[in-house]
């Protein structure tokens, strides 16, 4: 069974990248537009780890990882924060929050996928 993937970035470029990148590494990608509609997504699907951008309009990446981690279903899924930003306080944040892993974007095809594998276990 493939390893599945949630992606939720406001970037439609970003989203049709992470799909194919992630798609080409074997792994099963469904995505979101904002946070809002992330979180229903995740409540409704069975994600493996979620990939999410800090900068979107109705709920940020922050209140997505509050949402999972405070949620109920599989609040130690990892989450990755993909974002532009790369200041040390943001990082800070989204680890007191409990973001598994930071990556600034552009991101690197190869990096990405070795270590979505590592924190799944996919081989």
């Amino acid at each position: 069974m493939a390893t599945r993937i949630l992606a939720i970035d406001d970037s439609r470029t970003i989203r049709a990248l992470l799909t194919q990148t992630l798609h080409n590494a074997g792994f099963e990608v469904s995505t979101a537009a904002d946070g809002v509609e992330g979180v229903e997504k995740f409540q409704n699907e069975d994600a493996d780890l979620v990939i999410t951008d800090v900068n979107m309009p109705n709920k940020d990446g922050f209140g997505v990882i509050d949402d999972i981690r405070g949620g109920s279903k599989n609040p130690t899924v990892p989450v990755l924060v993909l974002t532009t930003e790369s200041g040390a306080a943001l990082k800070e944040r989204a680890r007191k929050a409990g973001a598994t892993g930071w990556i600034v974007k552009p991101f690197d095809d190869e990096a990405l996928v070795t270590v979505i594998r590592r924190l799944t276990g996919a081989a």
